[in-house]
């Protein structure tokens, strides 16, 4: 068979210009991926051409049409151009009768995902795939962002940090994004295709993938599982057989490749920086700027009331879950979007809080978001989404009560300071931690924090929460020293008191590890002692938690709740609380690297953990990762590490991406879970024989 070769139009996508461009090229040069509201360059050619007769036709998903804005048409003949939907454009920048340059222009409210793209001119015609994401660079766009440092960080950057631990004793997890990776954008737009409002109506959902809003909380109900093909299955009681313990992870690659591989069933497991951390990389894919949050002391308002029920039992201890609780902390993100759909000016654009951790039902999904932070902070709880449920979490008020034996409940403490402390992110172009609270809260015990609250509960609940008077005897608890994984640990009590008249205490101590969630997970020590508290004196007690109560418990649970309850002797109804969580510190892992950090030249790293208890640990793992680095995660184990042992983790790599990037690296045992350790690397181009290397731990 021959081929009439003079009716062949080539097309060349200019991949590697366009998607320069249009800040894809990490992705890949190989495909287009254009950002819209930009316009991006295509060169015809073919034995003949008509400039005047060029006809450009993209469309997106099932039964598009024009009137769903996923189908549009244009022409270098303006009269035969779309006039309704999201209509594109094309004009022509130079020609021949050979040879056509075009540049063509994606509206910015075009619907973001896989195209179809056909050129037609004459009897030619030519059919090609491009794929378009948001775009933060143009000013059109609803996620548009004006500082490009902003922009390197929140869109561009591959690498992260998670905070976690306690407000008092804040913990850093490097995270590997890799929203880059080459294959991560298709399961991103796998993700969106599997969500149940595209199974239900698949051609109301790509026309909705115009809207940031509408894809942030779509991407929010599918990163987890619990009622739709999401990609993380959530675990808090502590047994994780048939998967993963979420504080092994620290890559969303591994995840998302995970999820592809076996038909989008979901990953086990997740908790709330592990789901926060994934959505993260979907939302940077695409195109939406992000960046992970820690909120310390955070609320779970059930009922969403803006008030937090504590329990303790009279004899110390929290007795059975409640269903409100204060989680050491929750990890969430913020999304930055505009949000016409809530006012006609510009109020409540900007950052927006986003939440996959699936906790409470949002229009009947396990979804969070977004709710505009701005709203937060003025307390604006009736406007959508979910902003009752964030509010509470950072600043709802927290009453405390004794249950006694009979029953009885009484009210011994309302707080209304802890609840929301030290909301942390990773600040931009460097690895600081940046404090937000003042985004989400006026100052704690403000004239103007309390006028904000009394307004969130009003309206949400239409009262007036009371407080209650401060007690004649105020008591703290505080570490005595360093607190080590591994020794026992040193507090000291401080009890005041306001009242002109003495006061004989029994002093009622007790330890409780603890999930981070807020939960119990063992009873590991209590203590009763006797204090005859002088009028209007202070006085100091010390004592020990000893490492053979907490050691065995402690596991992945990585916090101490150490609680007193005092009570008055003589009048059973003074009674008093001091709380203090406590992070026991773990022994340091060392990465380190060598080589010139060039591209594709030969590099090598090393990770090493002593094990500094005079026992043997047991079940030792290190892992390496690193986007842009590594192609995969490296991996060394053994059965057991004796005392004052090493184990070594050697790697050879090739760095195969330019820019900053992280190696990442993770030991675990089960005695220390998940202890985690990184270094920079920025990787140049072979020719300038020159590179940077840096070492952070």
């Amino acid at each position: 068979m021959k081929y009439d070769l003079s009716a062949v139009m080539k097309v060349d996508l200019q991949c590697e210009k366009n998607n320069t461009d249009h800040h894809t090229n990490e992705i890949t040069v190989e495909r287009l991926i254009i950002r819209r509201g930009q316009a991006f360059s295509l060169i015809l050619s073919a034995e003949r051409l008509d400039q005047n007769d060029i006809q450009i036709t993209a469309e997106t998903g099932p039964g598009a049409c024009e009137q769903k804005g996923t189908l549009s048409s244009c022409s270098t003949d303006p009269q035969r151009c779309s006039s309704v939907g999201k209509c594109w454009s094309v004009k022509v920048l130079s020609g021949s009768p050979s040879a056509v340059t075009l540049s063509v222009l994606c509206p910015a409210d075009a619907c973001i995902g896989l195209y179809s793209l056909t050129v037609k001119s004459g009897s030619y015609t030519s059919v090609s795939a491009l794929t378009v994401l948001f775009n933060p660079w143009s000013k059109d766009d609803g996620v548009f962002l004006e500082s490009e440092a902003e922009r390197q960080e929140y869109v561009m950057n591959e690498q992260g940090i998670v905070y976690q631990g306690v407000d008092e004793y804040i913990t850093t997890t490097n995270w590997d994004f890799g929203q880059f990776e080459e294959d991560i954008l298709d399961i991103c737009l796998k993700l969106l295709d599997v969500n149940p409002k595209c199974l239900k109506d698949a051609a109301e959902d790509y026309s909705a993938r115009c809207n940031p809003i509408y894809v942030s909380r779509v991407v929010s109900a599918m990163i987890n599982s619990d009622d739709d093909k999401g990609v993380l299955m959530g675990q808090w009681d502590g047994t994780y057989i048939g998967g993963v313990l979420p504080s092994n992870w620290n890559s969303s690659v591994d995840i998302l490749r995970r999820w592809i591989k076996y038909d989008c069933y979901p990953v086990k497991f997740g908790q709330c920086w592990v789901f926060a951390a994934v959505m993260c990389t979907v939302l940077r894919c695409l195109g939406i700027p992000c960046r992970v949050v820690t909120n310390y002391q955070s609320a779970h308002d059930t009922d969403q009331n803006l008030v937090i029920d504590e329990y303790f039992s009279d004899y110390g201890v929290r007795p059975k879950p409640n269903l409100d609780s204060v989680w050491n902390y929750h990890v969430w993100v913020e999304g930055w979007m505009k949000r016409p759909d809530l006012s006609q000016d510009s109020f409540y654009d900007g950052w927006q809080v986003l939440d996959p951790t699936p906790q409470e039902r949002s229009s009947g999904s396990y979804c969070c978001g977004p709710a505009p932070v701005k709203a937060i902070l003025e307390g604006h709880t009736d406007v959508k989404y979910d902003i009752p449920f964030v509010y509470g979490e950072v600043n709802a008020d927290k009453i405390t009560w004794l249950v006694m034996a009979n029953g009885s409940k009484k009210k011994i403490l309302s707080d209304t300071k802890t609840v929301g402390q030290k909301i942390s992110t990773k600040a931009v172009g460097s690895d600081s931690r940046q404090d937000i609270t003042d985004q989400y809260k006026h100052p704690e015990g403000s004239v103007k924090e309390r006028a904000v609250y009394d307004e969130a509960v009003k309206r949400v609940t239409g009262l007036i929460e009371s407080q209650t008077p401060r007690p004649s005897v105020q008591m703290k608890l505080s570490l005595d020293g360093e607190p080590l994984n591994g020794a026992d640990i040193r507090l000291k009590l401080l009890v005041k008191s306001e009242n002109s008249k003495a006061q004989d205490l029994t002093l009622k101590m007790s330890a409780q590890v603890m999930r981070y969630t807020g939960t119990p997970a063992a009873d590991v020590w209590s203590n009763t002692a006797d204090l005859q508290l002088q009028p209007n004196t202070e006085q100091t007690l010390p004592f020990e938690l000893p490492f053979t109560a907490y050691g065995p418990n402690l596991l992945d649970n990585n916090c101490i709740k150490v609680s007193v309850i005092a009570m008055n002797k003589s009048d059973p109804k003074e009674v008093y609380l001091a709380e203090k969580d406590v992070v026991p510190h773990s022994p340091t892992l060392k990465v380190t690297v060598s080589g010139t950090p060039l591209q594709d030249s030969e590099m090598n790293a090393e990770v090493v953990f002593e094990n500094p208890l005079p026992s043997p640990l047991k079940n030792c793992s290190v892992t390496l990762t690193g986007s842009g680095l590594l192609k995969q995660t490296e991996q060394s184990s053994t059965v057991e590490l004796g005392p004052g042992q090493r184990i070594t983790l050697r790697v050879t790599f090739k760095p195969y991406r330019l820019g900053p990037k992280k190696l990442v690296a993770n030991f675990d045992c089960s005695t220390f879970r998940d202890i985690k350790a990184s270094v920079d690397v920025n990787v140049r181009p072979a020719a300038t024989r020159l590179g940077f290397l840096s070492f952070r731990r």
